[in-house]
């Protein structure tokens, strides 16, 4: 079973979100092993403080590396223990990473214990960043106030590619990104909304020719939304 480990200051936040739905269903039902930690308890401040001045000056606080290497050596001796947890992958979430996507959601789903960490203030300190991170991953091209939403977005992301998550694997392998391709229109009752009717060819019952639309359908939404995927497929040829 897949573990994913959330280092952060707001546990509470992160585990809500990830108690819903269809991640939550498969928490509760022993097929997603998610648990979020609070850095705070691995200081050694009497006040729990986790963080302070960065040297050279500069506005804000930075997290301060040993209580988050201590809670990070906390879960993966845990991992090892109770996970048999071997391939193990460190990711830090930071908007100066690589841009995260389905490829990458895919990867880290191949490892036994995967452990998000959540900078806050003006991020860590760098050395614990060189000491235990594997890999800084970015949710795109913005700022926000921590790493707890981009954590549950990876979260939710691998979690739903893990056996048993879904109902079926065709639930996930075909979708958007699968192959580099957006996603088809779908439709469902009634036949005519608004004035708006299901493409005949749904309603035919002739598979191979749902099928070929389909792909057809994903090819014009993907060269128009997307023309960056289909370069991205050309360069895999």
């Amino acid at each position: 079973m897949m573990r994913i480990d959330i280092l952060t200051l707001f546990p509470e936040y992160v585990d809500y979100i990830l108690s819903e739905s269809i991640i939550g269903r498969a928490r509760r039902a022993g097929k997603l092993d998610i648990r979020c930690h609070n850095i705070r308890d691995w200081s050694e401040d009497k006040h729990r403080r986790v963080d302070d001045t960065p040297y050279g000056g500069g506005r804000g606080m930075l997290m301060a590396a040993p209580p988050i290497f201590r809670a990070w050596e906390a879960v993966t001796a845990s991992g090892r223990e109770e996970n048999h947890a071997e391939r193990v992958r460190t990711v830090y979430l930071s908007p100066r990473g690589s841009v995260f996507c389905q490829d990458k959601a895919r990867e880290y789903a191949g490892y036994d214990q995967l452990i998000l960490l959540c900078g806050h203030y003006e991020g860590v300190d760098e050395r614990l960043i060189e000491e235990i991170v594997d890999e800084e991953i970015s949710i795109g091209d913005f700022v926000l106030t921590g790493g707890e939403l981009p954590a549950c977005l990876v979260a939710d992301a691998v979690g739903r590619l893990c056996d048993g998550v879904l109902t079926l694997p065709e639930c996930y392998e075909k979708e958007s990104f699968a192959d580099n391709l957006l996603e088809y229109p779908q439709y469902t009752r009634p036949p005519v909304w608004h004035g708006r009717e299901v493409p005949e060819v749904l309603l035919s019952g002739h598979h191979a020719n749902i099928e070929k639309w389909r792909q057809e359908e994903a090819a014009r939404i993907t060269a128009e939304r997307r023309p960056d995927l289909l370069e991205k497929n050309r360069g895999s040829d």
